[in-house]
């Protein structure tokens, strides 16, 4: 695909590292991708990402109004030729916002049509466009995914509809979608059961539905080892929103689901800030329950406003939340396969095209604020130090013998009646802990 002169975000150049001092709104302050943290560049610590849908695909609507995005390159029609011109707005975006990877759905980047046959016409001519500008920019697919939710086909689920035929048809497209990414050199491939759920237990058999969606997940892995595709599977938990209950509900439900249908060799987790907190938990418990199963594959990069009850997917500039998130990160050695991805949309109210780029640079700045006090956290080591103490009393002892599988419970039994009795042997101590992490914030 040749380059043509046009530019679609005119006046705006490659975005660059000022420094915390500076007032451009289109620099980073932070995020300077060369530096190195631990002895590896930011860029290879956080591996950004852009997202298809939001950023590129994104009208800005909601349930309560239309779409407010002023995109002047958009022709109001979903054809092939606005989903080439797309292809060259996205790259001209990542080119200038510095990112190294972008990720996307199959019906984001290219249109459905009548029929499957020409629906999958249609995505392999964007995908050629795709890997034309990858070879030209030099950014790479962290990873792609099918859009299994927004068709009416897929108003009872995909993978779990009570209908075979709907069944059948997400089968094919995950097919398609799965070698498109492999074609394109992708990373990874991410399924996020959007409407794999219920809405009610009046109509649903549950068991059939999680043993079909185990069934199809089965299919997937056995069709990914056919075409030698070597890129990670991820799962995306979320609980709910469109449906009441969706059978990926949390990272614990994830990787249970995952044991039950002897999965979890298979597949790691792709998790979101957003999700976790419609789960009711904080990202930080997400990422520590998915690590503590070696399963943490990749993050959506995003937040949600609390007083909301919804998806809101914002754009995350809490560097409390970065720490945590890049403290977790760090722990488990770094990303290996998956990257910091910013599903995340610019608000209704931010319509013009340069708020995409505030944006993303608020964003990018604060996971390399949280990356940099994560690193000088775990450099003066008081934090890692006071947690390796207060469970001292497993490193020798019945602790050790405990943990080694050696003891029974009359063992114990006479342990205990020796001893007596049992004091609490040290303080939590949360509050000096929330002051150790501000001293560094």
């Amino acid at each position: 695909m040749k380059r043509q002169p046009k530019e679609f975000f005119a006046g705006i150049r490659k975005i660059q590292y000022e420094g915390p001092h500076s007032k451009n709104p289109l620099a980073f302050k932070h995020y300077n991708p060369d530096e190195l943290v631990d002895g590896k560049p930011l860029r290879d610590h956080l591996r950004f990402s852009v997202t298809y849908w939001h950023t590129i695909r994104g009208q800005l609507a909601d349930m309560f109004g239309a779409g407010t995005a002023v995109r002047p390159w958009e022709d109001g029609t979903n054809s092939l030729e606005m989903a080439k011109t797309r292809v060259r707005v996205a790259f001209e975006f990542m080119e200038k916002l510095g990112v190294p990877f972008y990720a996307f759905h199959d019906r984001d980047v290219a249109p459905e049509a009548g029929g499957l046959r020409e629906t999958n016409r249609n995505l392999d001519a964007i995908a050629k466009l795709l890997k034309e500008e990858q070879q030209r920019t030099g950014v790479k697919l962290l990873w792609g995914t099918a859009c299994l939710f927004v068709h009416p086909r897929f108003v009872h689920g995909a993978a779990t509809s009570c209908n075979a035929d709907v069944f059948a048809y997400a089968g094919a497209q995950v097919k398609k979608a799965i070698e498109v990414t492999h074609a394109l050199n992708g990373e990874g491939y991410v399924f996020w059961g959007g409407r794999e759920g219920y809405s009610t237990l009046l109509n649903t058999d549950l068991k059939r539905e999680m043993d079909h969606l185990g069934a199809f997940l089965h299919l997937a892995v056995d069709h990914k080892k056919a075409i030698g595709f070597k890129g990670q599977f991820y799962i995306e938990p979320k609980p709910k929103e469109p449906t009441k209950h969706q059978y990926d509900s949390d990272a614990a439900a994830c990787l249970n689901f995952l044991r039950e249908y002897d999965l979890l060799k298979d597949f790691q987790l792709n998790l979101e800030t957003n999700h976790a907190t419609l789960a009711g938990h904080t990202m930080q418990h997400e990422m520590e329950v998915a690590i503590a199963a070696g399963a943490l594959g990749s993050i959506d990069a995003n937040t949600g406003d609390l007083l909301l009850g919804w998806d809101t997917d914002q754009f995350p500039t809490n560097v409390y939340l970065t720490t945590e998130i890049m403290l977790s990160i760090l722990k488990m050695g770094g990303f290996k396969t998956g990257g910091t991805n910013f599903d995340a949309k610019v608000r209704r109210e931010s319509f013009e095209p340069v708020d995409l780029f505030h944006a993303h640079i608020g964003g990018m700045d604060a996971f390399a604020r949280g990356l940099k006090i994560a690193a000088a956290i775990r450099k003066d080591g008081r934090l890692a130090e006071f947690v390796k103490q207060r469970y001292s009393s497993w490193g020798s002892g019945i602790g050790a013998k405990i943990e080694a599988g050696k003891a029974s419970l009359t063992e114990l039994e006479t342990y205990m009646l020796k001893k007596g009795d049992v004091a609490p042997n040290t303080s939590g101590r949360q509050e000096f802990l929330e002051n150790l992490i501000n001293e560094f914030i």
